[in-house]
């Protein structure tokens, strides 16, 4: 490798002159409460997460009522020159302490096993798709999230020493009394929320009418090759609807745009301010054109062989402010497809036989304080949102981390007392 640095520039990202200025706008901050805002405890201030509420939502700059540091995009530059000069090259760790089974390659399936391989554990990952990644790969949309950078974490975990193995159903294709069976002394759950809410509606069964994740799978497995295009379900020249107010919604609404459609629209049936989208993500999607439709209800499907039209209630404000209730006055939009982006639900695979996890009434895995994150199930642990109901990326990680400390505790009590029966 040269011992020149190579410059970065990407359309949306900084310039090392760029970077460099935004960062000493940071590196003297006497309190850095962003550290304490970002849910995995970055050092934020030395390497220059959802970054506007967690980490710039908090940089001091707000409170002097001045731009806070762009964290996201500092991170990002970091990231990139990092890689692009070849700076950190993951060392192979001696890994003899046991055997670690993690379900799952998404954010918290990712971290835990980077975490745990560090530690000198064998870690294997079991992913149900044809390439490791999770959400991270086949549900947030290129241009919020560059698959290269995926890949590439991919990729210095398998430096690690991690292996990684796709097309594996655990529940399905394998139990967790298999894993146990081959030897793994802990295994770790986080398969976080795959099953799409239904929003039912009268004459639901129309084609047309999808899940915004198989819209984004489908354009994700397109762009790998592993499906022809008109497996994507939106056309050019589409009038579409999206159901939900949440950052899926957002996402499959800026992916139809960059489809080609020709109208694109968000209902939610509550107001802008209720709607649990990050702000940025709404802002990002009405500059590219996205329409929405404020105080809609879903109430049913126009059509017979196809999708013609989008019917809704109109919905109101109680008096308080806070709840909603319908007003009688249904509308028709003419639409060519209706995705819904209502949110996502664990898969119930783990409760059968051979597997054997508790879950709550809503299909949750329950997980104890100490050690922390073990299932009902003694040497299985979860974490994520299988665990903690859909959030962001980093917190996600964060309670990863903190299963890590779990396992680590119980595999070497474990460890311990086989020692003393022997």
């Amino acid at each position: 490798m040269s011992n020149e640095l190579k410059p970065l520039h990407f359309d949306a990202d900084y310039t090392m002159e760029e970077a460099l200025a935004e960062a000493k706008r940071c590196l003297n901050c006497p309190k850095p409460l962003c550290r304490m805002g970002c849910p995995i405890e970055n050092e934020i201030p030395r390497f220059i997460c959802p970054r506007e509420n967690q980490c710039e939502g908090n940089c001091i700059m707000n409170k002097a009522k001045k731009p806070p540091i762009n964290i996201g995009k500092l991170e990002r530059f970091a990231a990139d020159f990092e890689s692009i000069n070849e700076l950190r090259k993951p060392k192979k760790i001696k890994q003899d302490l046991g055997k670690v089974a993690v379900v799952g390659s998404g954010p918290a399936g990712l971290s835990v096993a980077g975490d745990v391989a560090k530690l000198g554990y064998e870690v294997t990952v079991f992913e149900g798709q044809s390439e490791p990644g999770g959400v991270l790969l086949f549900g947030i949309p290129e241009f919020r999230l560059s698959k290269a950078v995926v890949r590439r974490e991919i990729a210095r975990l398998e430096g690690l020493g991690v292996k990684f193995v796709c097309n594996t159903f655990i529940g399905q294709d394998k139990t967790l009394d298999d894993l146990f069976a081959e030897g793994y002394d802990s295994i770790f759950i986080g398969t976080g929320t795959h099953i799409p809410q239904d929003v039912r509606m009268e004459n639901d069964e129309v084609p047309g009418v999808f899940q915004a994740m198989y819209l984004l799978t489908n354009v994700q497995l397109v762009e790998n090759g592993e499906l022809d295009e008109n497996q994507i379900p939106v056309k050019k020249g589409d009038r579409v609807i999206i159901i939900g107010g949440g950052n899926v919604a957002m996402d499959a609404a800026r992916t139809c745009v960059r489809l080609g459609c020709e109208a694109v629209t968000v209902a939610y049936r509550r107001s802008q301010e209720q709607m649990p989208a990050l702000l940025s993500e709404y802002e990002e999607a009405r500059a590219e054109g996205v329409q929405f439709q404020w105080f809609a209800s879903p109430v049913g499907v126009e059509g017979t062989d196809k999708v013609e039209g989008f019917k809704y209630e109109v919905m109101a404000l109680n008096e308080d402010g806070a709840g909603i209730h319908g007003t009688g006055n249904f509308q028709v939009m003419p639409v060519d497809k209706i995705i819904i982006a209502a949110g996502h639900k664990p898969n119930a695979r783990l409760v059968g036989e051979g597997n054997n996890l508790k879950v709550d009434e809503k299909g949750y895995i329950i997980t104890s304080e100490d050690p922390y994150g073990m299932t009902s199930r003694e040497g299985v642990f979860a974490g994520g949102d299988v665990v903690h109901k859909p959030a962001t990326v980093v917190l996600a990680m964060r309670e990863a981390k903190k299963a890590v400390d779990g396992m680590v505790k119980y595999m070497e009590i474990k460890k311990a007392q086989e020692s003393a029966n022997q």
